[in-house]
């Protein structure tokens, strides 16, 4: 073996990848052989075909060369024509001139020798014998070079026919200069340069590799087949005509043009029979040979329409262009777009690329043929995944790209799948183009991070409906938000409800940077609380946030600690923004103004009105002089005529004082409660702790601060309705909780449903204010997803649906405030698009009849569907309202369903109406972050969090929204952003008229079981019956099935039988009074006897049908605050500032940070 290794010679040092390194020069001067390889074969004919035919450019260069000569031969011809003198031909032959011809000319007297010899000059027949001679040679060495093995084939092709008649003859002219004269047909040249015209085109897309329209090349033979047959007819006719009438050269184009287009004047025409048989021939030739062209042309025209040709190079370069990238185009998913796109007046120049794979519908193409749209809209269809198609878009000029899921398929993962590659693709073909991409499912969105904006659907959804259940409305306030609006809607309406929630429709979220804002600029060095009241004293904005230069992150109300600096960037509500409103002051205002600017106090600019509009608002501010110095707070009404008074309002400081900001929302003198929480069964507080969720379901959730379980809770125990061994509970009502359920029906326990816990679980909500929560799944959750809910408190699981009404019972239904349904996936296969609702809509019609007190909270695929929801077919009103929705649609309204009750009333939603999200940022960048924020999805150190309160008796006092500010502002810091106010709603005398049938026996009855219709008789004895034919008709049956029975009995004694007739006839009545209402609510009660629950839980109330409820964003500060009315608050960050203090036992600390957040009120002022 030593041997074998000792023979094996060392490796040459050039194969050492240390010498390589190290650039070891000393063996580079060894013998080599240099190989030439070839990718074709070495000889002489090889190296002729690569240069004439294979190599693209020499190639090219050929064609020209060969197209230049065909030109050339037939410019000759036209020369010769005109030089040509028909009187001189070859053997002297007479003028056809001299003779006297009539209007028909015999075949014998036609002169031969004008149509066989012509007159030629010397040097054109030189140069046209030069030119004969290269295309003679050139055509033979093509041939060689081509040939194939036929050589008859190649010989009986028409270009080499063409090619001989036109050269052959001048060659054998050199050698016989006798026939120099002879006519040769050169015009036919002109089919040859048509053909070696197309071959140069091809050559052309061949040699820089781009591929021009098929469009193009179509028309382009066309205009040469024209013209090849025009003057080919043109010469012919001219030349047999000598022989004739001798017609020129003009005369005989004249005549061609009016022959092919049809005209035929008559004053021209060929007049010996030679000629007359070349129209004829023309004349078929154009029949078969045009409309071939015309059809191959109109077949691409149709293609091109379907495909939609290509964004103009030259456009996208002067013009500025976005793509809107989809899988397939609905018309919904189009004008919400186009409308929200094309409400910014800085837009309107731009132009929308719509890359789509599939073939335009009807309903798209109708709508891009409007004027408003077509010149701004192009439609191309193609894929994104297709270089080719990025390019005919114009890709790398766009200014932005909108990437859209398909939200309508049953496969969400699959649509996403499909967003990502779209998002790659875009991002490999244009890398500096910004991307806007919406995404389905929360997990996939760390796929396209680096898009600059992403909207993930279902986090967004989940987030809305969670907190729809502590702030009502809140989806129809974020969607008034996003949604650009004049606040124009319902101003023509006699209703006043209307015309305010209209007119405050059009607030949305704008940014000033605060040196250069007339708004925000006087408050620079005060702190937020003073700037964000002031403002809305002064000028009815309302300042709800800041970005500081030096941090990216945006903090909505920092609270009064934070100092406003000019370098800050303030983010306010308002009809409008700054740049588009003019101030105005009266004459005398001016004149009393001091010389050093507006803002040289917070108490010197007065104003009266705001008149808002989507151009300029104009703004005459208020007086907002300071109150009276002596007293320095607000005086309140006197209560019951005596002196004691409540305190007054106590102005809001420049500079906030720490110790006089109360940690929580105290607005009155009376001291919380800070009693150690303990719940129904007696545990201790200590079993929730502060914590991050320990397992988070995706990846790229944002970390928030949680209400945790101390120990993680077994995924047994989080089934509601079976026992284990821990705990023996089976229902709702076992467990006894102190507040009210949040129900949450879905078909499967997606991600996305843990942006709906972590929401209502958050720190800052107060633990004795946390409300259980129970998920109603079609299908059962899976390990990963119980892994991650198991750390929250008072979270359970039921497999059910909520067209089980035994499921509904069973997981505490009649114990909740809120159902919150969510749209299914599987109902997205439905053949007809916005049928995909159809199951839900009934679903929640049903459980609107038979629990009309709770609040179901209904997602929607389509908001059209809206008009459904809670549907009364002899309801005036609602159809008043759809008449107001279609008035507002045709003023080109974006918000037209803005007026359905449903929606008003935050009970029903779209995620569709989010899209305008993903729109809007491509013009203000942060409302994606600010509703994040908004919706507590993400939690930035600093920044506050939406919340709500009522407004009480006791609050009446404060009067107005403008003085409630002022409460909030001084006394917690807190900023009001709306109001969620419901109203009694009083029909008309002719909807009471119109409603007396249906809505009596929808009116919700306390009952107990059938004996206590008795005692309501003379209620029910107020409706009228002929209303209710099929209530009566079943009526009557069960009376007499109870007649017939009790024909049985009769005999037995008298006594008895009348009582018992009077029995069956008091039953009888009964029966005949009984409502639907009671009918469903014995329903309910039956399931819940069987089901072994108690029905003392089943409350009846009034399902409120008679009122309405509605969002006021930013009112004016003199709107009335009324009973019962919902502020939308900012509240600052429990976290943000924590006073330092002298060091101290960490259990004091402890139970200092949990008595500042967990004694919090949300329902007292």
């Amino acid at each position: 073996m030593e041997q074998v290794e000792s023979e094996v010679p060392p490796l040459p040092p050039r194969f050492r990848f240390r010498d390589l390194l190290l650039g070891d020069q000393s063996f580079q001067n060894d013998d080599r052989v240099q190989v030439e390889f070839y990718v074709n074969e070495n000889t002489f004919k090889e190296r002729l075909k690569l240069f004439f035919i294979k190599n693209q450019r020499s190639s090219l260069r050929i064609r020209v060369f060969n197209f230049s000569l065909k030109l050339l031969t037939c410019l000759l011809y036209i020369i010769r024509v005109v030089t040509d003198n028909p009187g001189q031909g070859a053997n002297g032959s007479q003028s056809a001139e001299q003779q006297n011809w009539n209007g028909s000319v015999q075949d014998k007297e036609i002169n031969w020798e004008l149509i066989f010899w012509v007159d030629r000059k010397v040097p054109v027949w030189a140069i046209q014998v030069i030119v004969a001679i290269i295309s003679f040679l050139e055509t033979m060495l093509l041939m060689y070079l081509s040939y194939k093995g036929n050589i008859w084939e190649q010989i009986f092709q028409v270009s080499f026919l063409l090619e001989m008649i036109n050269t052959v003859p001048f060659i054998i002219t050199i050698f016989w200069p006798s026939i120099r004269n002879i006519f040769i047909p050169v015009f036919l040249n002109c089919w040859l340069a048509k053909c070696a015209l197309e071959n140069m085109i091809n050559d052309v897309h061949r040699a820089i590799q781009r591929t021009n329209s098929a469009m193009f090349n179509q028309v382009l033979i066309l205009i040469c087949t024209l013209l090849c047959l025009v003057f080919t007819g043109t010469c012919g006719i001219q030349h047999l005509e000598r022989a004739g009438k001798n017609l020129s050269l003009f005369n005989s184009f004249y005549f061609c043009i009016v022959t092919f287009s049809t005209v035929g004047f008559g004053d021209v025409t060929p007049r010996i029979w030679p000629s007359q048989l070349l129209v004829v021939i023309m004349i078929c030739v154009a029949l078969v040979v045009l409309p071939l062209q015309f059809e191959e042309l109109i077949y691409l025209w149709m293609e091109r329409q379907k495909s939609g040709g290509n964004y103009s190079r030259h456009r996208a370069q002067t013009e500025k262009h976005v793509v809107l990238c989809v899988s397939a185009l609905k018309i919904d998913l189009l004008m919400d777009f186009l409308n929200e796109f094309y409400a910014h007046p800085r837009l309107q120049d731009y132009y929308v690329v719509i890359l789509c794979p599939t073939e335009m519908d009807l309903q798209v193409r109708r709508v891009l043929q409007i004027p408003l749209w077509s010149q701004r809209v192009i439609y191309l269809q193609g894929s994104v995944l297709k270089d080719q198609d990025l390019l005919r878009a114009k890709m790398d000029d766009a200014e932005a790209c909108f990437i859209l899921s398909s939200r309508n398929e049953v496969d969400r993962m699959a649509a996403d799948h499909q967003t990502i590659l779209r998002a790659w693709a875009v991002k490999d073909f244009a890398p500096n183009c910004p991307l806007y991409v919406q995404i389905l499912k929360p997990e996939n969105k760390f796929h396209v991070k680096f898009a600059d904006h992403v909207v993930c659907e279902e986090e967004f959804k989940y987030a809305m409906l969670a907190l729809n259940c502590v702030c009502p409305a809140t989806s129809t306030l974020v969607t008034l938000l996003v949604h650009t609006s004049r606040g124009q809607e319902g101003q023509q309406s006699p209703e006043q409800w209307q015309r305010m929630y209209g007119c405050c429709s059009g607030n949305e979220v704008y940014h000033i940077r605060l040196s250069d804002s007339k708004f925000f600029g006087e408050y620079n060095g005060k702190s937020f609380t003073y700037a964000s009241f002031h403002a809305h004293k002064k000028y009815g904005v309302c300042l709800i946030g800041i970005k500081r230069e030096d941090n990216k992150s945006i903090l909505l109300n920092p609270g009064p600690r934070h100092i406003m600096a000019a370098t800050d960037t303030c983010y306010y509500i308002n009809i409008t923004k700054e740049e588009n409103s003019a101030f105005i002051f009266n004459q005398e205002e001016r004149k009393g103004r001091p010389a050093g600017g507006i803002y040289d106090g917070p108490s010197q600019l007065p104003v009266h009105s705001i008149i808002a509009s989507m151009g300029t608002v104009a703004m005459d501010l208020q007086n907002t002089s300071p109150p009276d110095a002596s007293g320095g707070k607000l005086v309140p009404p006197t209560v019951n005529g005596t002196g004691g008074r409540r305190p007054s309002i106590a102005p809001v400081q420049e500079l906030a004082d720490s110790s006089l900001i109360l940690p929580c929302d105290l607005l009155s003198d009376q001291s919380e409660d800070d009693s150690v929480f303990t719940d129904e069964k007696g545990h201790s507080s200590t079993e929730y702790v502060k914590g991050y969720p320990p397992n988070s379901p995706y990846i790229g959730s944002s970390p928030t601060l949680c209400h945790l379980l101390a120990e993680k809770a077994p995924f047994c125990c989080l089934r509601l309705d079976q026992g284990c061994r821990h705990n023996s509970f089976e229902d709702a009502k076992a467990y006894g909780f102190k507040n009210k359920l949040i129900i949450v029906s879905a078909e499967t326990a997606g991600n996305g449903l843990y942006n709906f816990i972590v929401p209502l679980r958050a720190y800052y909500r107060p633990r004795k204010e946390l409300n259980p929560i129970v998920l109603l799944l079609d299908n059962p959750p899976d390990n990963h997803f119980l892994e991650a809910i198991c750390c929250f408190p008072m979270v359970y699981y039921m497999a059910g649906t909520i067209d089980n009404l035994d499921s509904l019972l069973q997981c505490g239904i009649i114990y909740a405030d809120n159902l919150v349904v969510v749209d299914k996936e599987s109902t997205m296969s439905a053949e007809e698009d916005y049928m995909a609702d159809a199951k839900t809509i009934v679903n929640v019609q049903t459980m609107f009849r038979l629990f009309p007190s709770l609040s179901i909270i209904t997602e929607l695929t389509h908001p059209s569907n809206m008009r459904f929801m809670q549907f009364r077919a002899k309801d005036c009103y609602s159809l008043a309202l759809s008449k107001l929705e279609k008035k507002e649609r045709d003023k080109g309204s974006n918000l037209a369903f803005m007026f359905r009750l449903p929606f008003a009333a935050g009970r029903v939603f779209s995620i569709s109406m989010l899209d305008t999200l993903l729109y809007q940022s491509f013009v203000k960048d942060y409302m994606i972050l600010i509703a994040r924020l908004l919706l507590g999805l993400d939690t930035t150190p600093g920044s506050g969090y939406l919340c709500a309160m009522k407004v009480t008796e006791e609050d009446l006092w404060i009067s107005t929204y403008g003085r409630l500010f002022q409460k909030l502002c001084s006394s917690s810091a807190e900023i009001p952003i709306g109001i969620y106010r419901t109203e009694s709603h009083i029909f008309s005398t002719s909807e009471v008229r119109a409603q007396k049938g249906c809505c009596k026996s929808q009116v919700s009855v306390s009952a107990d079981d059938c004996e206590d219709t008795k005692d309501r008789g003379d209620e029910s004895r107020n409706n009228d019956q002929s209303d209710h034919p099929l209530l009566r008709k079943k009526s009557m049956q069960w009376a007499r099935r109870l007649s017939k029975k009790s024909v049985r009995w009769q005999g037995v004694n008298r006594d008895s039988s009348k009582d018992h007739a009077q029995r069956i006839a008091q039953q009888r009545l009964n029966l005949y009074r009984r409502s639907e209402r009671e009918e469903l609510s014995e329903l309910v009660r039956n399931r819940m006897r069987h089901l072994g629950l108690p029905t003392s839980g089943y409350d009846e109330q009034n399902d409120h049908q008679n009122t309405l409820s509605y969002v006021l964003i930013n009112p004016s500060p003199d709107t009335r605050l009324e009973l019962n009315d919902i502020v939308y608050l900012i509240r600052s960050d429990p976290l943000a500032h924590v006073p330092e203090e002298p060091p101290v036992h960490s259990s004091s600390l402890k139970e200092r940070h949990e008595s500042s957040i967990d004694t919090r009120e949300d329902t007292q002022l």
